[in-house]
């Protein structure tokens, strides 16, 4: 019997993906082009539309009843805009109503990436079974989601758990996002190699000064690459602290290159946590890697727009 199929698209400053996922997440077709991420906005739009023509042209297409994007935000479900931060070309872009018009008119459903991995998580990977979650990617940046009650939580605007933004050192160093001392300015992979540089840390004889060098550099046990990690586990832990405090979530899903460290990261964290999570309902919090690795986005979207679906055909039966 053939089922119906959802389109995902997952858009990044790097990569723009596409896949036609069916009802038990598997990805039956793939497309992919890179990000013109410099160039202007109507550039990176053909990009997107280079990858839904290979969408559209396959014979599963006739399947398709909807269409999932996870974008890099910030995006704006509200209006179906984007602005992401690491695509210039594209402010206020009108992301949802352009893809609508590419694929027939199809319903369109626009989550910020965080959002995306959240659901990928909740249906198929680490929160699965959780009725209430908290989902973040720890990368170049630092994005997330929840899942409340059973049910993703986008907000209104699709950025809802977005614990990147949320200050955890009040006299901290300048975000570019206009605060201070927010988590992704001390977590993210830049910002920890930042601040192993900045203590006297030096990569090997490759140059490298990615997150991923300072990790094995504190696998050895560099002091000042481990002091970077144990900073940044402290800033996600306080943020995780922070939210299950506020919405009561039972388990913490990490994923991202960042995460990638393995327990360079994830000791230190679920150290720290005990320290900030000290209610008595926040202490049975855990802590869990992602599962769902480079897919994430894809299936996420696509649950996303499964489940708006089936939220608005819920409601006509009430």
């Amino acid at each position: 019997m053939h089922t119906d199929l959802v389109a995902a698209l997952d858009i990044g400053g790097t990569k723009i993906a596409g896949a036609l996922v069916d009802a038990d997440g598997r990805l039956l077709l793939r497309a992919q082009r890179p990000t013109p991420a410099h160039e202007d906005g109507d550039t990176v739009m053909r990009a997107a539309e280079s990858v839904l023509a290979e969408l559209t042209g396959s014979p599963l297409w006739e399947r398709t009843v909807a269409v999932g994007i996870g974008s890099a935000g910030p995006v704006d479900a509200s209006t179906g805009t984007v602005s992401p931060v690491n695509i210039p070309g594209w402010r206020d872009f009108p992301l949802v109503d352009r893809v609508r018009a590419v694929t027939g008119g199809l319903d369109v459903t626009l989550v910020g990436d965080g959002v995306a991995m959240t659901a990928a998580e909740h249906w198929l990977g680490a929160a699965r079974g959780h009725d209430n979650a908290l989902c973040m990617v720890v990368s170049t940046g630092v994005g997330g989601g929840l899942v409340l009650g059973g049910a993703l939580h986008p907000g209104p605007t699709g950025n809802a758990g977005h614990l990147g933004h949320i200050s955890v050192d009040l006299d901290g160093d300048a975000c570019p996002c206009g605060a201070r001392g927010c988590v992704e300015r001390i977590a993210s992979g830049p910002n920890i190699a930042r601040r192993a540089l900045d203590n006297g840390w030096r990569p090997g004889p490759d140059g490298d000064t990615s997150a991923a060098a300072v990790a094995s550099a504190a696998r050895s046990g560099d002091p000042v690459a481990t002091a970077s990690f144990e900073r940044a586990a402290r800033a996600l832990a306080a943020g995780i602290a922070a939210t299950a405090t506020l919405v009561e979530i039972d388990i913490a899903v990490v994923g991202g290159g960042v995460a990638g460290a393995g327990d360079v990261l994830f000791t230190p964290l679920r150290r720290a946590l005990r320290d900030y999570a000290t209610l008595s309902f926040v202490q049975r919090l855990t802590v869990a890697p992602a599962l769902m690795g480079t897919d994430a986005g894809l299936v996420g979207a696509a649950a996303a727009a499964s489940a708006r679906r089936a939220g608005e055909a819920a409601a006509l039966l009430k």
